[in-house]
This record gives C-alpha cells, structure tokens and sequence, in this order.
C-alpha cells in the first residue's frame, strides 16, 4: 500500500513539475512578444511621425492641396500594430513612388533627413519584426507540441499570428 501511495505521489510530482516547466517557457515566449511588440509599436509611431514630417514638405515643392491623405486620422484611429503597419506601408511606398517621379525634391535637406531616418527605423524594424516572428514560432511550437499543449489548453492559448503576412509561409516551414 505505501508503495503505491509513493508511486501515485513520485506521478503527481512529475506532472507538476512539467506543468511548471512548460509554463515557465510559455511566459518567457510571451514576454519576449510583448516585448517585441513594444518595440515595433514604437518604431511604427516613429515611422508615422517622419511621413507626417515629409507632407507638408512634399506639399509645398510640388504644390498639392493633399498629399498621404491616409495619415490623417491614424493616431485617433483604433489600430493593432498589424494594421498600422499595413497602413504605414502603403503610404511608405507612395512617398517613394512621388520621389521616384519627382527627383527635384530630393533638393531639399530637411526631406533628406526625414529620409534618412525613415530608412534607419525601417531597418530597424525589420530586425524587430524578426525578433517577434522568431518568438512567435517558439510560442507556436509550444502549443501545438505535446505535453506543452496541456499547459496551452489549461491556459487557452492559442497560436499567435505572424508579422507579415509574406513571412508566414516561411516561418511555418521552419515551425514544422
């Protein structure tokens, strides 16, 4: 009788300390991603205060009445940082796309600094959106593998969505 006694606790140890165990590596996942999160919520704040800083200028030189209408509104809105970015993109790309087109305005400094920076916090970015993407797939292995996946089904975690979309398919792979 005590040997069963000892063999039911010597079980009920275990399963604790693997609860524990994986617990412990899905917080330390999570706290990464957050962390990864702050940092890119700060780059894409960055990011949206240098286009602001290029409309006026871009406005002036080639005479618009409007220019990145689509900033405008940005910091009222109610944006997770996915969307943000997919936002800031597209009016990224627009900027230089009016560069492109409109080589006079490389002539002015102030809009060279602004361009300057903007290259600066886009790679940064990039090794932000890495970081979190790497981060993702251990939280993301972590749900789907056993025995973590108990910790995940008691905690109701569920699997995290990747940065950029492009990246997803890789990142899966690499996940698998």
């Amino acid at each position: 009788m005590l040997e069963i006694i000892i063999a039911i606790a010597f079980i009920v140890i275990l399963l604790a300390l693997i609860i524990i165990f994986y617990s412990n590596k899905f917080q330390f996942a999570i706290i990464k991603i957050d962390e990864a999160e702050n940092n890119l919520d700060v780059l894409l704040s960055k990011k949206l205060d240098l286009l602001e800083r290029t409309v006026p200028i871009i406005k002036k030189e080639l005479k618009l009445d409007e220019f990145l209408p689509e900033l405008s509104g940005i910091s009222e809105a109610n944006l997770n940082h996915f969307q943000l970015n997919e936002i800031l993109n597209k009016e990224y790309n627009i900027l230089f796309k009016t560069l492109d087109e409109n080589e006079k305005l490389f002539k002015s400094e102030a809009l060279n600094r602004i361009l300057r920076e903007l290259n600066d916090n886009e790679e940064a970015k990039v090794g932000s959106v890495k970081y979190y993407n790497d981060n993702v797939v251990i939280f993301n292995q972590l749900v789907s593998s056993f025995p973590a996946k108990i910790v995940a089904l008691l905690r109701h975690y569920k699997r995290k969505e990747f940065y950029n979309n492009e990246d997803k398919e890789i990142y899966e792979i690499l996940a698998d």
